[in-house]
């Protein structure tokens, strides 16, 4: 955890991927983030995957560092508090996230009409305000359709990863961020919506993928070779799977060097009256001729010695393992010092990574751990919103504000 946003308050209402994403970066960076939610927890409080008490690993991993306030948003009452929360002033605060929808009580109109330089950022389905999820963006931008092999015809894989409401909830963090600069310039507050289908489809040309298929039709399956370039997955004596990638002329020079296959590789050069190290893109369009001699010299070396040597070299490959191995692993966290052990609300004690981001001059704060549903609920509603001790307990006793489970 670092302080670069030290002071500044953030107020998110919002429940499953990209919204706590972006509160999450936030609170990483130091900002103060108050995630409030519905008392007992709004639909993504329980999902999957759980400890085996039933509390949410993925809840208490998207919300680590937050503070929690519990309300019953069913009640006016409730509803009222929270956009008090929302807009309670302060010059470094007055920032929410959000994926409620557009219209209602947290409408743009409403909220900025208690406080006019408001940031409100929002997570959307589409643009029009009807839904999207990760799963239903992907399936209609095409990737299922040229992910995995060439066998599987016309059928689709869907991602295991939901890279769309990671993408969506990063890009939120920085939409926040350069609103927040707006308004430290100019005094304005905005609206900003980021509709989880822009983000798809967005990104998507912008990698060139619209264009390529304006022009040349849909791409087809390629199953693990990288499109427009040599990368693959090779098997090692020892039976090691490992990705061998070869972007840049050092690079291929280097896996050249390494598997000795120098000569064969000039043979095939001079016969395709072609140059691999010169392009790329000439590596993936004589993939036919090339992936046999690297799957031949990579079959006939241990993994150990063939990991060392292409270190040596500067080549760029990666040892599959599975995440149960990813886990364990000393480099990506055993050893790596974003991780912290902490104890987390489900009672369960193991790594969590804190801000991503390396700051040589700023000393990375270990992890915290998610809050206790409600736990902060009192502090919050009596030191932002202003509430007296008996204030709070009648709201208490007619259950419109949560206290944490003992």
């Amino acid at each position: 955890m670092y302080t670069l946003l030290d002071g500044l308050r953030v107020v998110e209402a919002s429940s499953f991927v990209a919204c706590p994403t972006a509160g999450l970066y936030l609170s990483q960076m130091g900002a103060e983030v108050i995630r409030v939610d519905q008392i007992g927890g709004g639909p993504d409080f329980r999902r999957w995957p759980q400890a085996e008490n039933g509390e949410s690993f993925y809840w208490e991993g998207l919300n680590k560092g937050k503070l929690s306030v519990a309300l019953d948003l069913s009640t006016d009452e409730g509803r009222e508090l929270l956009a008090e929360i929302a807009t309670a002033p302060g010059e470094k605060a007055g920032v929410f996230l959000t994926n409620f929808p557009v219209g209602g009580f947290l409408s743009w109109e409403r909220l900025s009409a208690r406080r006019e330089d408001l940031i409100l950022t929002r997570i959307m389905g589409r643009a029009d305000g009807s839904p999207a999820l990760d799963y239903t963006v992907a399936s209609a931008l095409g990737i299922p359709f040229i992910t995995g092999p060439e066998s599987l015809g016309d059928e689709p894989v869907n991602a295991v990863l939901p890279a769309w409401d990671l993408l969506t909830g990063a890009y939120a963090a920085f939409a926040t961020m350069a609103a927040l600069h707006h308004r430290s310039e100019t005094g304005e507050g905005q609206e900003v919506r980021i509709p989880l289908a822009d983000v798809g489809i967005a990104t998507i040309a912008n990698l060139g993928q619209l264009a390529e298929t304006l022009f040349s039709g849909d791409r087809r399956r390629y199953g693990n070779d990288v499109f427009g370039a040599f990368g693959r997955d090779f098997r090692t004596r020892d039976g090691k799977r490992i990705m061998l990638m070869a972007i840049t002329p050092k690079q291929w020079r280097g896996l050249v060097a390494v598997l000795g296959i120098s000569d064969e590789v000039a043979g095939i050069e001079e016969e395709r009256e072609t140059s691999f190290a010169r392009d790329e893109s000439e590596r993936f369009v004589h993939r036919d001729a090339l992936y046999p001699l690297v799957e031949r010299a990579v079959a006939a070396r241990e993994s150990a010695e063939l990991a060392a040597a292409l270190d040596r070299e500067g080549c760029c490959w990666g040892l599959y393992q599975r995440m149960e191995e990813a886990v364990r692993d000393p480099e990506l966290v055993t050893d790596n010092p974003l991780f912290s052990s902490i104890v987390h609300p489900s009672g369960a004690s193991y790594a969590a990574p804190g801000a991503i981001a390396s700051l040589p001059g700023h000393a990375r704060g270990a992890a915290r751990p998610a809050p206790i549903l409600g736990r902060d609920t009192e502090k919050v509603l009596t030191e932002i919103v202003g509430l007296g001790g008996g204030q709070f307990d009648a709201l208490v006793d007619q259950g419109i504000v949560g206290r944490p489970k003992p």
